[in-house]
């Protein structure tokens, strides 16, 4: 008996979705901090064993668009409600059910109509346990259908009970992938989302919503990879705050995204950066669909 099956995690911004995915995939595949809206793409994690074939997505947190990438953005996080064999609807410790209600609507519906639901509470490492009991009641009125489950997928609490449940409730189905396959992305991808990580820590403010990150080039020798990036921002402006005096600020980023993306691919790097202006790149279509945001 052959187990497979796609598992697409949802919720709302910073509850953790990103943290827990790399967890159960076991590789750092998506990139993880502390501000909203870091995770812009439908991002795949394949886990193989003898006997199974987990398919994890994360999505973008689910939020009120305002410009065009939020809307394509939203537009991942609702694709996910469509094929999942499994939907992990991600909440924490803080996180409310008014936050996007619509959206857990559409969640409601899919339990409602048979899909596997399994409602994480996040982070209760950060809460106590009379108020992790108010919560459990709380997301059982909130979504009865669904399995819960209390976790800290920081520090790994509760994820192996997670990871079996899973597997348990996956249909039989011989795999979707090949075996040796750990996500559908390009290396390319990875490098960009871990330079843009760093613009993420970085800079504050509109900066790092305004950035998006497109390899150049990607060349692999046998004992280097050697790579060029472009760093586009909306305003000349920006391009200014991107470099820094001197290039001071651009040199830190590229220092920092060089060491991850060495540790990456367990590989020498050699990495170079450019900084150029796409006007309004944000609520261009066309710059969108060549930025790999549009789903058509």
């Amino acid at each position: 008996m052959h187990r497979s099956g796609f598992v697409n995690i949802v919720g709302n911004p910073n509850v953790g979705k990103s943290t827990l995915m790399n967890a159960l995939v076991g590789e750092r595949l998506s990139i993880i901090t502390s501000k909203a809206q870091t995770t812009r793409h439908r991002i795949m994690g394949i886990v193989n064993g003898e006997d199974f074939q987990i398919v994890y997505s994360d999505t973008p947190g689910v939020l009120k668009p305002t410009y065009r990438l939020q809307e394509q953005m939203l537009e991942f996080s609702r694709s996910a409600l469509v094929d999942a064999d499994v939907l992990l609807y991600v909440t924490d410790v803080t996180d409310s059910a008014d936050r996007n209600a619509e959206f857990l609507d559409k969640v409601k519906r899919m339990a409602n109509a048979g899909t596997r639901v399994f409602l994480i509470i996040n982070k209760i490492d950060l809460t106590t346990q009379d108020t992790l009991e108010q919560l459990v009641s709380f997301w059982h009125k909130q979504l009865p259908e669904a399995q819960i489950f209390p976790i800290s997928a920081q520090e790994r609490f509760g994820v192996d009970q997670l990871f079996q449940a899973i597997l348990e409730a996956l249909p039989e189905c011989p795999p979707f992938f090949d075996k040796d396959q750990l996500t559908d992305k390009p290396a390319r991808f990875f490098v960009d989302e871990i330079i843009r990580e760093k613009i993420l820590l970085n800079y504050d403010k509109e900066i790092p919503y305004s950035v998006e990150v497109e390899v150049e080039q990607f060349h692999e020798e046998e004992n280097i990879i050697r790579i060029s990036a472009i760093i586009y921002v909306e305003r000349d402006s920006q391009k200014g705050i991107i470099i820094g005096r001197q290039g001071a600020a651009l040199k830190r980023v590229g220092t920092q995204a060089r060491k991850d993306i060495e540790a990456f691919f367990q590989k020498q790097v050699f990495l170079q950066l450019y900084v150029k202006v796409d006007k309004d790149w944000r609520s261009n279509q066309g710059r969108l669909r060549h930025y790999g945001y549009d789903l058509n």
